[in-house]
């Protein structure tokens, strides 16, 4: 193939990527035994994931960016764009320390490594995101005190008494509870699915 063909082939994938991802997200449901209702989980990660593992990060992070921004013009904003900013970067924050572990050495422990590494690096940046800048202006964003937003984690936990441990008993358990179920499904789709995305490369 030549290099104009690769890369044609290769913005065909990051598209359809993309667009799998977007429906992915449509389905989206609440934990509510672990955090507030607008915390939703979806497995839109996945396509994601798969393309980042097989493409690389920068395809990776254009495929969340893609995902996104589809989902934007299909359904708009419910979260003054807060949300989405948020999904974009913690999703990236997940995928692309993943994806680059995994490029090194492509073997399936490495793989378990790479997504490992990736889960703890999202939960890290998430909870950091979601104290000083996401719950922060989500709040501001609807003319909410942040005590309010606190008070939907105190709702379900009791023990969710500040920011603190709003991100440490709601926020840290979602994102690992994702980051396993998405994980976990790559393992099992990726080396079906991965000589299709490289395929005559």
């Amino acid at each position: 193939m030549t290099n104009t063909s690769k890369k044609t082939r290769t913005l065909v994938e990051i598209g359809m990527l993309g667009a799998i991802a977007t429906v992915l997200m449509l389905f989206e449901f609440p934990l509510p035994f672990i955090a507030p209702p607008f915390y939703e989980l979806d497995f839109s990660e996945v396509p994601v994931l798969v393309g980042a593992f097989a493409l690389g990060p920068v395809a990776g992070a254009t495929i969340e960016l893609v995902k996104i921004l589809i989902n934007l013009l299909i359904n708009g904003t419910n979260t003054a764009f807060v949300g989405e900013i948020g999904n974009y970067l913690i999703g990236c924050s997940f995928i692309i320390p993943a994806s680059l572990i995994y490029k090194k050495h492509k073997t399936k422990k490495n793989a378990m490594l790479a997504m490992a590494v990736g889960i703890i690096s999202m939960v890290i940046f998430g909870c950091v995101m979601n104290a000083y800048v996401l719950l922060p202006t989500y709040a501001a964003a609807f003319g909410m005190s942040l005590d309010e937003i606190i008070g939907f984690g105190s709702a379900i936990n009791a023990n969710i008494t500040n920011v603190t441990s709003f991100v440490a008993i709601a926020v840290a358990p979602f994102n690992i509870i994702k980051g396993v179920l998405v994980s976990a499904i790559t393992l099992l789709i990726y080396k079906h699915i991965s000589p299709i995305l490289k395929g005559h490369r």
